[in-house]
């Protein structure tokens, strides 16, 4: 690790996270390289080893990011609202996530490779992020669905957030996957983040 005062390392640590983010917006996992991200950073590639040893690190911090950016926008709910109806609720959740693409991409990975090439504390580190989200969307049921179980709460928590896994791919298609599903002859509806999100939501509320 790069020995330098921690105002230096945070800020070299986030130049190549937004490097890394950068080059996520036109190109997938498989082809982006450390080389690529050095490419964007005002540092060489092989300074990036001083602070990330693998690309699924720096992918992982990328991740860490987008879950407190998420962190933030649900308690802001949490901490605006006395009161929320279930549809209230399960609308400003999946808004929440509808602003969190990135988010959305990022769990549609292959996440088990990224956190296998990583060392234990960053990963430590994104587990922290990710746990607080589980926290935080408890916390908002435990306020404005206060007669929900502990059972009902935990077994809304096993569901949702696997289903976020397969946000993504249902609602970022393709022209060519389009016509591909009409030439399979697949009858498939094409939702937002925002309407398939609030589905599921408002289904485990138990609204619908």
């Amino acid at each position: 690790m790069f020995k330098g005062t921690p105002e230096l390392i945070a800020q070299r640590r986030e130049e190549i996270i937004n490097a890394c983010e950068q080059l996520y917006q036109t190109m997938s996992f498989r082809e982006i390289t450390l080389k690529e991200i050095g490419n964007v950073t005002s540092f060489s590639r092989p300074t990036i080893y001083n602070y990330f040893q693998t690309k699924e690190e720096i992918f992982l911090a990328l991740f860490e990011r987008e879950y407190d950016r998420w962190n933030e926008v649900l308690i802001e709910i949490m901490e605006g609202y006395e009161e929320l109806s279930k549809d209230e609720l399960a609308s400003k959740i999946a808004g929440s996530l509808a602003e969190r693409v990135q988010l959305l991409k990022l769990l549609s990975m292959n996440n088990y490779d990224m956190e296998a090439n990583s060392r234990l504390e960053l990963l430590t580190s994104f587990k922290k992020a990710y746990g607080a989200s589980v926290k935080n969307i408890c916390r908002l049921l435990e306020k404005f669905c206060p007669e929900m179980t502990v059972e009902e709460i935990q077994n809304f928590i096993y569901i949702f957030f696997p289903f976020m896994f397969g946000i993504y791919p249902y609602t970022a298609v393709t022209d060519k996957q389009r016509e591909a599903m009409k030439q399979a002859d697949v009858d498939y509806v094409y939702q937002s983040v925002q309407e398939i999100t609030y589905a599921c939501l408002i289904r485990l509320l138990g609204e619908k």
